[in-house]
């Protein structure tokens, strides 16, 4: 029975990345930003529940700690967008 040629595997080359082109640092401001709001959500709730329910916002209840973790999500979120 005859043998069967043996294949060459492809040479593997560098790796394609999907954008060719660099991505840029953020803005001056996107840092300051994103702590600020992170830190805003938790003095807000932290207020909320030291004042025992009375501030930031009184009448709304709970949904100051609604209010402080949307404040704080956003400052969440923009950490996936920053660059160094």
């Amino acid at each position: 029975m005859p043998e069967s040629k043996s294949r060459r595997r492809a040479a593997k080359g560098p790796a394609v990345t999907r954008s060719t082109k660099a991505q840029k640092p953020n803005a001056v401001w996107f840092l300051p930003v994103m702590v600020t709001l992170m830190l805003v959500g938790l003095f807000w709730i932290i207020t909320y529940y030291i004042s025992d329910g009375g501030l930031p916002i009184p009448g709304i209840t709970n949904w100051n700690i609604g209010i402080g973790f949307a404040i704080a999500l956003a400052g969440f979120m923009m950490t996936t967008r920053w660059r160094s």
